[in-house]
């Protein structure tokens, strides 16, 4: 099996399919602007591109663009039936102006305009019947009308010229068309491009080469691919600022020959390019070559450092190692191993016994060692030989003090080769250790580091015949990590991994870790911990954006740091199995998934550019955007405060991105993070004044302008100065009716409190009358009492008499024998003091007096009382006992006993009332 694979390094080429620039699939020219952006006339319409996005502005009557020239501050374009121009205006986007509309009579049937020219202050318009040349100045137009029609129209220093067919080569000369060459040839092939020289005029043909034109001589020019020009129809060409030649064809993609006719790159669809149609070709202010193709735009960055082979077959495969040996560029794939003279287009050979993968490629005494996925191989030109094949092999070491050993690292532990008679030969394996060594370096005292990913870090002791080692130490610090290596570089063993990078103390046998080296992964930038170091003791390390290389400072022991900013995403590598390889002093070879790319860091200078604001819309939410001026301090409605800024670096590096930074003055103290996003967008700004700033970053230096734009979120009209002064007013307002109902409040509140205080006098002036009134009464009482006091008093002396004059009436009645008349008389005496209804009435008007109405409230209440009931009422309610009362009536207790029963069944008293109770409460 003997693969051949064609291995030119070509520039990087950026690809811009229809579906990315959203436009039609054809771009007839191109041209740029002062500003870096450019300018495509597509199927579709004026497509603009400014480095991050993409805008299609639709033709006049939405017809197909043939042409476009940036003149001035003005955008030419030729359409069908149409041509006129583009002007930039105050929201940032394209007007069109048409130019034609003022000649609209003149204007063939059907005419279409395929170039635009300038000379001076004139602009011509060419279709394939006329050149219709217009007077920036006085506004005016002349039409040149060949007979035959105009095929092309160039402009080459300081002059115009045209093709008609069958007729040969003119110039335009005072507004007329005069006769340059009429040689068969000119009349026979169409001519693509003419270009001036010291001598005469370089013609470029589009089926029959190149020819010189001195005079009225005209000679072929030879150059590498004549051959190929002849039969590839050559579309479109552009002469290059290096004095290089472009040419695009039909169907055979670019030519790109130097001045003097050598190829330089022949550029096809199998080669990089989207398709082998050229339509139209332009070289950009920063040497990019840019193609308009049959179906996309592409971009070629011929003056990069960075030279790329892309192996589209899938023969070469992801590329893992790579070495330069005795005149040989050696690379190891996943297919196997491949080689080809260095420096040379030729292609690259399969080295046959090698299929399979190739992990590393070590060159040492003269020789080139190949770690294999079978085991190891000594390669010498074109062949492998087979030395070790117990196990797959990661990579080789040297052995300190013995020239003639090497250790490798295999999928199961560390083996010796030796040298014998001057052939590299397996010597053993070292017993004690089987884990997979895919990184290992040897430390000092034949300690032995190993990285393994899935285990960590082990340090072995080997003895001084390399056989075997006395166990192994396992390092709990620092961690096992994805994609993490171990390397030497300046005498010092370095780990690498997500946490960082670390650096062994030989004194202590520990890891420490190293800042400055660990600080290129920090803000997420971590993608690989793969650690490679180069012929020229740089030490190399990839990051998310960035390849990095540290080199030993010249000045100090520092090392000092080279940032390469070429992201991880656009080098295409496989994550830990990066692999870089110096081939010259200043070149170096990165190896990616379908090939690799070759890298002249003495070649990474950048030009300056400008980042600019490209356009800003505003929007209220949840409503459809519109366009702002972005020339002028912008003021918006205070609902109209969501606001989205586009910014712009206009370059077109395929390997570096520019980076941005922004700042909103009034809304952020601080710059943002550094991002490649090229918009943003705030949302619910308060009313206030702000300025936007957005500075950029390319290729890792910060770019000297910033871009930056003002405007005011105005107030809503109830924060508005007249809402505050009518507020003023409505609150002056408020606070006279306040006062005036406060001071009603507390006037209403006072005549409360008087009338209050009034009532709480009234009341005191009541109680004291009803104190008086107690008082009054309690004297009243206090006398009706001295009153019953008394009565019972006179009840009792009344009493006392009648038991008096009883018991001296019954005394004389004894000794009425004795004296009867006289006796008699006294006793008649006796009987008259003594009579009931005398004493009743003299205790009755008493009674009255201290209890009035008592015997009138009784006898209503019980009208069948009797007066004698009556009387034993009043003299119950004085509470006088039965035995007081017998004497009141002449008669016993027990007769007393009697009346008390019968009073009790005339007043219906139940049994538990007690009589005496019921009297008194009447």
């Amino acid at each position: 099996m003997n693969f051949l694979l064609f291995s030119q390094e070509f520039p990087p080429i950026v690809k811009y399919s229809p579906s990315v620039y959203g436009a039609g699939n054809q771009s007839w020219m191109i041209s740029q602007d002062h500003n870096n952006y450019l300018y495509f006339a597509n199927n579709d319409g004026l497509l603009e591109y400014n480095g991050t996005s993409w805008q299609l502005y639709p033709g006049p009557n939405e017809t197909i663009l043939r042409s476009v020239k940036v003149i001035g501050n003005k955008i030419y374009t030729g359409s069908y039936m149409n041509f006129g121009y583009w002007t930039r205006q105050a929201d940032g986007k394209l007007k069109y102006t048409s130019l034609s509309d003022t000649i609209k009579n003149k204007i063939l049937d059907d005419e279409q305009f395929w170039n635009i020219l300038k000379y001076d202050h004139w602009i011509l318009f060419q279709s394939l019947n006329r050149i219709y040349i217009y007077d920036t100045k006085t506004k005016q137009f002349k039409i040149i009308a060949p007979q035959n029609g105009v095929v092309k129209s160039f402009a080459a220093k300081n002059a115009i010229y045209f093709q008609t067919i069958k007729e040969g080569l003119f110039e335009i000369e005072s507004g007329q068309a005069k006769l340059v060459s009429d040689h068969p040839t000119l009349k026979k092939f169409t001519i693509a491009n003419i270009f001036t020289t010291d001598e005469g005029l370089l013609i470029q043909t589009q089926l029959d080469g190149i020819y010189k034109l001195v005079g009225n001589v005209l000679t072929p020019i030879s150059t590498d691919v004549d051959a190929e020009l002849k039969s590839s129809f050559v579309y479109s060409s552009q002469r290059l600022q290096d004095g290089s030649f472009a040419l695009g064809t039909v169907s055979n993609g670019i030519f790109i020959l130097s001045e003097n006719g050598k190829l330089k790159y022949h550029l096809t669809q199998s080669k990089g390019l989207s398709n082998n149609t050229a339509l139209s070709l332009f070289e950009d202010k920063d040497q990019n070559l840019w193609t308009g193709l049959d179906n996309g735009i592409n971009c070629i960055n011929i003056q990069s450092p960075v030279h790329s082979f892309t192996d589209d077959s899938g023969v070469l495969g992801t590329v893992y190692a790579s070495a330069i040996h005795n005149g040989m560029l050696y690379i190891g794939t996943n297919q196997g191993l491949f080689c080809k003279p260095n420096q040379s287009s030729s292609e690259f050979k399969f080295i046959n016994g090698t299929k399979g993968q190739v992990w590393s490629l070590f060159v040492y005494e003269n020789t080139l060692f190949c770690g294999h996925d079978s085991g190891t191989f000594v390669v010498a030109g074109d062949t492998a030989k087979s030395i070790f094949s117990a196990s797959g092999t990661w990579k080789f070491e040297t052995v300190p003090g013995n020239k003639n050993q090497l250790l490798q690292g295999n999928y199961y532990g560390i083996s010796v080769l030796e040298k014998i008679n001057n052939q590299w030969v397996f010597k053993n394996k070292i017993q004690g250790f089987d884990y997979s060594s895919r990184y290992f370096e040897i430390g000092d005292h034949f300690d032995v580091y190993v990285s393994h990913e899935y285990k960590g870090i082990f340090r072995l002791k080997l003895d001084k015949t390399l056989l075997k080692t006395q166990g192994f130490y396992t390092y709990k610090y620092p961690d096992k990590g994805k994609y993490a290596s171990l390397t030497k570089f300046n005498n010092s063993i370095y780990y690498a991994f997500k946490g960082g990078i670390f650096k062994l103390n030989y004194q202590t046998k520990q890891f420490e870790k190293d800042n400055l080296l660990s600080s290129i992964f920090e803000k997420d930038e971590y993608t690989s911990g793969k650690l490679i170091v180069d012929n020229s003791s740089k030490i190399w390390l990839f990051s998310k954006n960035y390849i990095h290389y540290f080199s030993a400072s010249k000045l100090s022991n520092q090392l000092k740091e080279n940032i390469i900013p070429i992201p991880s995403s656009l080098t295409n590598s496989m994550l830990g199995y990066e692999n870089i390889t110096q081939i010259s002093k200043s070149t170096y070879l990165i190896g990616t998934t379908d090939g690799y790319y070759t890298l002249n860091i003495d070649d990474l200078t950048f030009k300056n550019y400008n980042v600019f604001i490209t356009d800003i819309t505003i929007n209220k939410q949840n409503e459809t955007f519109k366009n702002v001026g972005i020339w002028n301090e912008g003021s918006f409605k205070s609902n109209e405060n969501n606001i989205t800024l586009n910014y712009t670096v206009p370059e077109y590096n395929k390997y570096i991105n520019a980076e941005y930074q922004y700042l909103l003055d009034g809304f952020q103290d601080e710059w943002s993070e550094w991002s490649t996003k090229a918009t943003v967008n705030f949302k619910n700004l308060p009313p206030g004044k702000y300025t936007f700033k957005v500075r950029a970053k390319y290729a890792n230096t910060i770019l000297q302008n910033t871009a930056s734009y003002t405007f005011v979120v105005l107030k809503p009209w109830y924060l508005t100065n007249l809402a505050y002064f009518i507020y003023f007013l409505l609150i002056l307002t408020m606070a006279y009716f306040v006062n005036k109902a406060y001071r009603n409040f507390y006037q209403k509140q006072k005549e409360k409190l008087i009338e209050e205080n009034n009532l709480l006098l009234e009341i005191k002036e009541l109680e004291n009358e009803q104190q008086l009134m107690k008082l009054r009464n309690e004297q009243l009482s206090q006398d009706v009492d001295n009153k019953n006091r008394e009565l019972a008093v006179s009840t009792m002396s009344l009493n006392s008499k009648n038991e008096l004059l009883a018991f001296i009436k019954e005394d004389l009645k004894k000794t009425a024998q004795n004296d009867s008349s006289n006796i008699k008389s006294v006793i008649s005496t006796i009987n008259k003091n003594i009579t009931e209804e005398d004493s009743w009435k003299v205790f009755k008007e008493a009674f009255d007096s201290a209890d009035k109405d008592f015997l009138k409230r009784i006898k209503q209440m019980h009208p069948a009382l009797t007066p004698n009931d009556l009387r034993l009422c009043a003299y119950l309610r004085l509470n006088l006992s039965s035995k007081e009362i017998a004497p009141m009536f002449n008669i016993s207790v027990r007769s007393v006993e009697i009346k008390r029963y019968r009073l009790r069944k005339k007043m219906d008293l139940q049994h538990e009332n007690g009589l005496v109770e019921y009297i008194l409460s009447v």
